[in-house]
């Protein structure tokens, strides 16, 4: 793979994928806020600033590794956000809203994505850089989607696991977050397993259905 290769595929796959990793992020600071907690915005991660959420490994090698050696596996993560609970009014329902706070922050950039593509689509078919536009528009949604679905799957230290103990005895979700380190390693096995694209099916039917919904409104 060359080096013009390389560069199309980091502007294709990488930049998307860090801009959504960042609003994730950036949107569970956000919440936090919202909900009483400034610990994010004190640290300086309230931010779209990627170098104030990289992991090096996560954000950095891993995904640009996928990239350079045409990897079927792609994947990555950033630095947690900080968030202190004594702050929170209602830890256990502030928590719930703000650990959802990332994946729906992605749904939204996957919907805003879709209209993009109908905008395109609808006034500047003809455009020179179209096809190269809607090409990059449906990575980065796609991007969005995994990531939203990933994060929501019910396991510690996921955003999902969050979610999930909302509705559960505070005793089982202690035990839950204290062996989490465990559930890591499940998902890095799932991952390279390839079980992981058992997630494809409902960010297919998702994709399809938010391209549809934006197509029709935009009579196409």
């Amino acid at each position: 793979m060359d080096l013009i290769e390389v560069g199309a595929k980091v502007g294709v796959y990488y930049i998307p994928f860090l801009f959504a990793l960042c609003f994730h992020e950036y949107a569970h600071g956000w919440m936090a806020r919202r909900k009483g907690d400034n610990t994010a915005e004190v640290m300086g991660r309230l931010t779209m600033n990627p170098v104030a959420h990289m992991d090096l490994i996560g954000t950095f090698i891993l995904p640009l590794a996928a990239i350079i050696f045409a990897s079927p596996i792609f994947f990555g993560w950033a630095k947690p956000v900080p968030v202190d609970t004594r702050n929170l009014r209602k830890p256990k329902s502030d928590m719930f809203w703000i650990a959802l706070a990332g994946p729906l922050s992605n749904i939204l950039l996957a919907a805003l994505g879709a209209i993009m593509i109908g905008v395109v689509a609808k006034f500047f078919p003809a455009l020179t850089y179209s096809k190269g536009l809607v090409q990059i528009l449906s990575t980065f949604i796609m991007t969005n989607l995994f990531l939203a679905f990933f994060n929501m799957l019910p396991l510690h230290p996921l955003d999902g696991g969050k979610v999930l103990a909302r509705f559960l005895p505070a005793q089982l979700n202690f035990k839950l977050e204290q062996n989490q380190h465990i559930t890591s390693m499940i998902l890095m096995a799932l991952m390279f397993t390839g079980a992981f694209r058992l997630l494809a099916a409902p960010v297919f039917w998702t994709y399809t259905f938010i391209i549809t919904m934006a197509a029709g409104g935009f009579g196409l």
